[in-house]
């Protein structure tokens, strides 16, 4: 299968008044075509640091970056980045919020209109296009901006803490959720967590990084049923397992 993203030997160095932070060391992974792959590691380790190097807002001091086998060289086509908060405009119609990234990628032509209405029809908001976000919950928002983040095609889609603002009840729902567009659209995915369950729930793999300078101490390919999804399989044995294990790791860093 081949690898969408390859981290070969990457690190961060920055400057800030008090002197130079080494913010990650020697980071190599990689991620294959339609993986699901967490990020998991203590506060201030740099796992929203990887993701920004991906996106091409920072740029590794060591290393090198490749995405679809060529190196990245400051620029992020081809990937895709949904934050912690859906950051929907207020005064743009639901449709039109799933529009932005096409309008700003100046990519409106037909074809990807369709496209955008053919996935809010798939996964149940055609009804409400023309509300505003104001007029839906918090899980029907996320999801809207999911689509508006897969209208654009990213060969890799980047997700920072992108259930953190909903409450436990709706943050299970919707990871469900966004675990089976993901899974459906055939989709490539980092994820980075705070949460060892939510991080364990919905990936492939779980790389937990160490604290500052951040560098790989584990990375664990999960095995669970083909068909379970992310709130079924925190019931298995398996889950618990696999969080003692990483909860271990994490202890042993501390």
């Amino acid at each position: 299968m081949k690898e969408v993203l390859k981290f070969e030997g990457v690190g961060l160095t920055y400057q800030t008044i008090s002197g130079e932070v080494k913010a990650l060391h020697d980071i190599n992974f990689s991620v294959r075509d339609k993986e699901l792959v967490s990020i998991i590691g203590p506060s201030g380790c740099g796992k929203t640091t990887v993701l920004s190097l991906i996106a091409g807002l920072v740029k590794p001091t060591k290393g090198q970056i490749l995405l679809n086998g060529k190196e990245m060289k400051g620029d992020a086509l081809g990937v895709g980045y949904m934050l912690q908060r859906d950051s929907l405009l207020d005064w743009r119609t639901i449709r039109s919020n799933t529009q932005l990234g096409l309008e700003l990628c100046g990519k409106l032509e037909d074809n990807h209109l369709k496209n955008v209405d053919k996935l809010l029809k798939t996964y149940g908001l055609w009804d409400f296009k023309d509300k505003y976000p104001r007029e839906l919950s918090g899980g029907m928002r996320q999801r809207v901006a999911l689509i508006r983040t897969l209208a654009i095609k990213p060969d890799l889609l980047l997700l920072d803490e992108a259930f953190s603002a909903l409450d436990y009840q709706t943050r299970l729902l919707v990871v469900d959720d966004v675990y089976n567009i993901l899974r459906q659209e055939n989709k490539s995915a980092i994820m980075v967590t705070h949460d060892i369950a939510e991080g364990i729930s919905m990936a492939d793999r779980v790389i937990v990084l160490s604290k500052r300078p951040g560098s790989i101490s584990q990375d664990i390919k999960l095995d669970f049923k083909q068909d379970e999804t992310p709130l079924e399989r925190r019931s298995s044995s398996a889950f618990q397992s696999y969080f003692n294990d990483i909860w271990r790791e994490f202890d042993r860093h501390e």
